[in-house]
């Protein structure tokens, strides 16, 4: 399917948390990137879950030293953000066209372009999941592979389709309520880190609410509208060239969706890892979970984690140098199914 035209422009530069963030004007409209890393160095591309950023999405990721290290010394990382859920975005109007899910996708075509890359390494979450997953359907030479979290894949359900139009009502007359807040803590976290009466929420919980409450309801409303008008991908799945490396939390409400998919994925080429004990937001809840599938996902493009002697005793791509207890999936707190990755990585 169709590569993009027309011009593509920058509108705004700023640094950010250690990053630059661009304000790129696509031919689908605008797009804030945050860049973070050597621009020499092969690009990932990440997208977020809705209501979410690239500071609620993946920093609990790239906070865990073992994988940051990972991530940062093979990577340039390029954060894309759903219209308006940007570090400091503005409200989107009201009466602004709603995106499709499409025109997200092609959206990300124009920010490679805009940045000259070729190929690149994708990794989304939920929702995100499913935008990266329809941008590698259609643009499949674009894309080297995908690390997906609690993916979509599917249209939504009737059930869901009617759930989201009752968030979307919730959000469009009352904006961003106490009652959305949990609605969507639901969406990302098990019961575990929720709390109850007896056990205070936890930490990452509380960090998130507080990010909630920084996004305006007009921008959320947009992008869960995009979300509910998505289509089923399940055939495009099979024509996929690329490895995919699926995560999913055991209480995620996706749970049966990221199953699904990985049933129509060429077990040659794809691996589902299942988190124990975990919702949806498996990079922030437990990111140490996914730090030695990633490794070996990677290693079979021929990248690595370079070793830190000051800070471990173990190399974590040399199968000699790994504590044997972390090789058993159960101790990770995982259900691991064989990765099998041997492509090379061009840039």
């Amino acid at each position: 399917m169709g590569e993009s035209s027309g011009s593509v422009s920058i509108d705004v530069e700023r640094i950010s948390f250690g990053g630059k963030e661009h304000h790129i004007q696509t031919n689908y409209g605008p797009v804030s990137v945050a860049v973070y890393g050597d621009q020499d160095k092969p690009a990932l591309i990440t997208y977020p879950d809705v209501a979410l950023n690239y500071m609620s999405c993946f920093q609990g990721l790239l906070f865990c030293p073992e994988a940051a290290s990972l991530l940062l010394h093979n990577f340039c990382i390029y954060h894309i953000s759903p219209p308006g859920h940007e570090l400091g975005a503005a409200p989107i109007p009201a009466d602004y066209p709603v995106s499709s899910a499409d025109d997200l996708a092609n959206q990300i075509a124009d920010v490679l372009d805009y940045f000259g890359l070729g190929s690149v390494m994708c990794m989304g979450v939920t929702a995100g999941a499913y935008i990266l997953t329809l941008f590698a359907s259609k643009y499949r030479h674009r894309v080297h592979g995908l690390i997906l979290v609690s993916p979509l894949c599917k249209a939504p359900s009737w059930t869901e389709w009617l759930y989201n139009k009752v968030l979307s009502n919730l959000l469009y007359y009352y904006g961003m309520s106490g009652l959305i807040k949990e609605f969507l803590l639901q969406r990302y976290f098990s019961k575990e880190v929720r709390g109850n009466a007896q056990v205070p929420e936890s930490e990452i919980v509380q960090a998130c609410k507080s990010l909630l409450e920084e996004r305006y309801s007009t921008n959320v409303w947009q992008f869960l509208q995009s979300m509910n008008g998505r289509w089923d991908l399940t055939e495009s799945l099979k024509k996929l060239q690329c490895r995919t490396l699926i995560f999913v939390g055991e209480y995620s409400p996706f749970h049966a969706e990221a199953i699904h998919m990985t049933s129509k994925l060429d077990p040659r080429h794809s691996a589902l890892v299942e988190v124990q004990a975990c919702g949806s937001l498996v990079t922030e809840e437990q990111p140490h979970a996914m730090v030695i599938p990633l490794e070996y996902f990677l290693m079979g493009y021929g990248l690595y984690r370079p070793c830190q002697w000051n800070s471990s005793p173990r190399s974590p791509l040399s199968p000699h140098c790994i504590s044997p207890e972390l090789l058993s999936p159960e101790s990770m707190g995982i259900k691991l199914k064989p990765i099998k990755t041997r492509i090379s990585l061009q840039v």
